[in-house]
């Protein structure tokens, strides 16, 4: 698989560039809407969560820390997959058990729960400088690019590979390129061009097989992304499955300017 150069990353940042200024134009009143739900549990998307946390007094920073340890030591498992919830006891606040709603099975890793894991990792680093984040990052890494197809983008699950009739998650290739374009600036030659080296080869295949090229098609930007894939084994509903979707245009967005010049985190 070739990696993107510097001239299809400037192309593509201008095509999307100016599909966004459309796209703001016609918008009216829709709104995204938060969701909230009752229990003690972890989920891997929170390890993203937090910057917020590390830029405020230092008692949100000290809940900020806490609460990724507490994250990075349950949601992930000893093979450093994922677990998409990790639920606690109401109690005595122990660990009691890990689930999935979004990914196919509980014993599966369900792709963005991976890739949410590899960029909050790299944050969590960022913010810290704490060298036990960084074998976990390896760890997700690895696990995750063992487990794409081979146009480096993959199914909703990692449990999915190339000939599976299951669709893709292309936002978690961008959500995977973003984080291991952070952690490539603190890490030493040659690990860091490593990482630098396959988030370029992830963004080639996204720009060219998974970009919105007619605005007939989308008004996204990137399409082919999955927000909740219900199956026989887990609680989720079924919707946004297929499309381009808001996390999906925005990451790839931060990807290809990561790409494009030196990326100073803005949260």
């Amino acid at each position: 698989m070739p990696e993107i150069t510097g001239e299809e990353i400037k192309n593509a940042l201008n095509a999307a560039s100016r599909q966004v200024i459309g796209n703001l134009e016609q918008f009216t009143s829709r709104f995204p809407k938060a969701y909230s739900q009752n229990g003690f549990y972890e989920a891997v998307d929170n390890v993203d969560w937090t910057p917020g946390f590390w830029t405020g007094e230092e008692i949100y920073r000290t809940v900020a820390q806490k609460h990724i340890k507490t994250a990075l030591a349950n949601v992930i498992r000893p093979d450093f997959s994922t677990w998409h919830t990790f639920f606690f006891d109401p109690e005595t606040g122990k660990p009691d058990h890990g689930a999935t709603c979004q990914g196919y099975r509980d014993g599966s890793a369900w792709a963005r729960g991976q890739a949410w894991g590899i960029y909050g990792t790299a944050i969590g680093f960022w913010y810290t400088k704490e060298p036990a984040y960084l074998p976990v990052f390896r760890g997700v890494t690895d696990y995750f690019l063992r487990h794409l197809p081979e146009d480096l983008v993959p199914y909703w699950d990692l449990e999915f590979g190339d000939g599976d009739p299951e669709p893709r998650d292309s936002s978690s290739a961008s959500i995977a390129a973003c984080g291991m374009l952070e952690m490539a600036k603190y890490l030493e030659e040659p690990e860091a061009g490593y990482y630098r080296k396959i988030a370029r080869k992830i963004m080639k295949s996204l720009v060219d097989r998974y970009r919105v090229k007619d605005e007939k098609e989308s008004n996204g930007l990137v399409l082919h992304s999955t927000y909740s894939n219900h199956s026989p084994y887990n609680t989720c509903n079924h919707y946004g499955v297929d499309e381009c979707n808001l996390w999906g245009d925005y990451f790839y967005m931060e990807a290809l300017t990561r790409l494009s010049k030196d990326w100073e985190v803005h949260w």
